[in-house]
């Protein structure tokens, strides 16, 4: 296979462009710093088709390993065909191969592998060559036989021996496999059935349920695979079993009266019994492992989102990790993140503290000059925030306060990191500074903690937990470059998603630090131990130093295009120093001809497009281009709302079927996919939203009971009447019957507006 011409084909690019990138990756190039520095010579490939085209490469590779393990196999077993090799070096999936090879692969003790022993294969060939001329028991007869260990009693034994030979024969068949597996996932269905219909669970909607196997959403196949894992669910896969059966007759049978009954009823066991279980397990597999990769590519972008959430920069925050009976634990940053002050208060139930709680909190706003208030969203959130609210006003006080997810914040407490950066801090006392730092920078405080563990994705605890870590590994990775870290001040956590940086070298850039002092240029990162030419030349870019002996040092501008970034300012009147001055915005203007400009550099266009970009605005942070979180002074009861309201919120999670909106009232809104346009069908709600935009939207609905809240983003509310509120479309039809006697299929109720089960299904 020419792997550069096929992944170019799937991802729509110049094969040139897959090569460019397969070499700088072979030579230890990482995804950040190709695609930030090597625009000319992948014709700018960016992150996520780098990410992709390298997944592939892995595969397409591993698939070509496995061909020539497979072809020395058969060839050494004597039965490697020409037709034969040219099927498995044109196979194009890793599927198809073992397809190919299951005649040849050596099998455990099977009927057939018995039957062959008992030396019943001559009459297994008699019978399938269907040239039989009298009744097939007078040819059994002569296999008849007492010999220890080829006992066969009677000439229907002998026959029965000889069938489960041919019916492992038809099931190794490549050709019936692949069409009845096309067939089957083009026609059939999955059913699903309760173990107890009496139960109570989050899995009622699927205790009688079916849907086609074409059409089934991903995050439905996930939850049915979690019921079933609960002992919930019965699930089976129904294929077209009647048009399976005759096309493998049409196949299989030659106009023959003495074999044609033993050959049906051989086709059907080998149906039954070898073949439809297999391919049930294989679809089902496929089905989950596209439902698992749909979810952690949403979980990916969530993340992303999440990640590059705008710092609020220059505050400083009081964080506020709320609880119960442990009281609220309260922790003073100041703009720079170091921790001024801790402080437990006990305002909520058991203990009602509510005056002496406020007294405290005033005296550390007026100590420590609090700007802000950031209160985690976890238990006693609510009760904190209206503590919160009411303080403002009462006490006329100059301070906002937003509600921050503090997801994975208590993972990050009790970790090995938060106990090295805090010992004399207690878990929730970490936690209440983490909850401070995630608003002033999202992305240095969220980078500490296990992405799986951050709660923007759905069903993450039950898919391939090496393909999640490996994606979200790779979404903090491009985020973190994408923004780059100031070296003198960045963690050794920050500093190991840098290109080329190793936790092991981001460590021994920490220890540098903290023996020779800040570092003054870039090129002193040469003296790190462990961290030598090639490592320089992936994370050298990424590393910022403000105030340092060059302003080149405080941009995005490579070491390696020094020269050119020097040469440039000179032709145009400008000398280094004024980077820093501001005087050169505007400079993309003074650029008459970007090519020919280039040349004379002696570098490409591109490279050249991107060093005048970024000394216009040097050192620019990309996360400012990104919504702003909503800082609050009043807060919300679910009472408050009322069908119609418009409000503004923000996106705290993308999932299939809609987006979970926070309006200021503790519990997040649910806006359903099909609520979130009216001029256009949305295909999936990351076309339209993503975590952490600000969003108008509407009231539909409020159940304070079971605490769910129904929004819309079509404000207009004629508009929105036009559109039929409905869960994802199935595609399945009531009273449609499903081959199984009156049985119905039965579309899922509303999953998407049950917000208590979704919680148990997502987390």
């Amino acid at each position: 296979m020419d792997i550069a011409k096929k992944i170019a084909e799937e991802l729509e690019i110049k094969v040139t462009q897959v090569e460019a990138a397969v070499k700088l990756i072979d030579e230890g190039c990482t995804i950040p710093f190709i695609a930030r520095y090597r625009k000319e010579v992948t014709g700018a490939l960016n992150d996520e088709q780098l990410r992709n085209l390298d997944e592939r490469l892995k595969y397409l590779r591993n698939l070509e390993d496995r061909k020539t393990q497979v072809l020395a196999s058969i060839e050494e077993q004597g039965k490697l065909t020409e037709e034969l090799k040219a099927a498995i070096t044109a196979a194009e999936t890793m599927v198809l191969v073992e397809d190919l090879y299951r005649p040849y692969k050596q099998k455990r003790r099977t009927r057939a592998t018995i039957a062959k022993e008992k030396g019943l294969e001559p009459l297994a060939q008699f019978i399938y060559a269907q040239e039989a001329t009298e009744d097939v028991e007078v040819k059994a007869a002569e296999f008849i036989s007492d010999e220890e260990g080829k006992e066969v009693a009677t000439a229907q034994d002998a026959i029965a021996g000889a069938l489960d030979i041919i019916a492992e024969q038809i099931s190794d068949v490549a050709d019936y496999r692949t069409y009845i597996r096309d067939i089957t996932m083009k026609e059939g269905k999955l059913v699903v059935t309760a173990k107890d219909e009496k139960a109570e669970s989050v899995y009622e909607n699927y205790y009688d349920y079916s849907e086609a196997l074409s059409t089934i959403p991903g995050h439905r196949i996930l939850a049915i695979n979690r019921g079933e894992d609960e002992k919930f669910l019965t699930v089976k896969v129904e294929a077209p079993e009647e048009r399976i059966l005759r096309y493998l007759e049409k196949n299989i049978l030659k106009d023959n009266a003495f074999t044609e009954e033993y050959l049906k009823n051989c086709i059907a066991d080998a149906y039954g019994r070898l073949i439809a279980p297999a391919i049930e397990r294989e679809i089902r597999s496929s089905l989950t492992e596209t439902a698992e990769d749909g979810a952690i590519k949403v979980f990916g972008k969530n993340l992303e989102q999440l990640l590059l959430q705008p710092p609020i920069a220059g505050k400083v925050v009081l964080g506020w990790d709320p609880a119960f009976r442990t009281g609220c634990k309260l922790a003073v940053v100041d703009p720079t993140g170091k921790v001024l002050a801790t402080k437990v208060i006990y305002p909520t139930e058991p203990h009602n503290k509510v005056a002496e709680s406020k007294a405290e909190v005033k005296k550390l706003i007026d100590k420590y000059h609090v700007n802000l208030i950031s209160c985690g969203n976890g238990t006693a959130s609510r009760e904190s925030e209206k503590i919160i609210s009411d303080m403002i006003h009462e006490m006329n006080l100059p301070v906002d306060y937003v509600i921050t997810n503090e997801a994975g914040a208590s993972v990050y407490s009790a970790s090995k990191l938060a106990t090295e950066e805090f010992p004399d801090f207690d878990v929730a006392q970490r936690s209440a500074v983490s909850i401070a730092r995630r608003v002033q920078d999202p992305l240095a405080e969220l980078v500490k903690i296990d992405p799986k563990s951050i709660g923007v994705g759905q069903y993450q605890h039950d898919m391939n937990q090496k393909k999640l870590e490996n994606t979200l590994t790779g979404v903090v990775e491009d985020s973190v470059n994408k923004v780059g870290v100031d070296l003198n001040t960045a963690s050794a956590s920050l500093l190991e998603y840098i290109s080329g940086i190793s936790k092991a070298v981001a460590k021994n850039i920490v220890e540098y630090r903290e023996t020779n002092g800040r570092f003054t240029n870039r090129k002193q990162l040469l003296k790190v131990a462990k961290l030598g030419p090639k490592a320089f030349e992936q994370c050298a870019g990424f590393m910022r130093i403000s105030g340092g002996d060059n302003p080149l040092d405080a941009t995005s501008v490579h070491p390696e295009s020094y020269e050119a970034a020097t040469k440039l300012l000179a032709l145009l009147g400008y000398d280094i120093n004024s980077i820093t001055s501001g005087e050169l915005i505007g400079l993309k203007s003074k650029v008459e001809d970007f090519a020919k400009m280039a040349d004379e550099l002696g570098i490409g266009t591109m490279t050249l497009e991107d060093i005048v970009k970024e000394l216009e605005k040097p050192g620019r942070d990309p996360r400012d281009e990104m919504p702003k979180p909503i800082l609050r002074k009043d807060v919300l009861d679910m009472k408050d709302l009322t069908p119609g309201m418009i409000l503004k919120g923000t996106v705290r999670n993308v999932i299939d079927f809609g987006a979970f909106v926070d309006i200021g009232v503790h519990q997040d809104g649910l806006v359903h996919i099909s609520q979130m346009s009216s001029t256009k069908r949305v295909e999936h709600p990351l076309d339209v939203v993503s975590v952490g935009d600000i969003v108008d939207v509407r009231v539909i609905d409020v159940d304070i009971p079971k605490a769910r809240i129904s929004l819309s983003m079509i404000l207009d509310e004629k508009e929105a009447a036009n559109r039929k509120y409905t869960k994802d479309n199935s595609n399945n039809k009531n009273n449609r019957n499903n081959g199984k006697g009156n049985r119905q299929d039965r579309k899922p109720k509303k999953e998407g507006l049950n917000l208590s089960g979704l919680a148990k299904f997502m987390h």
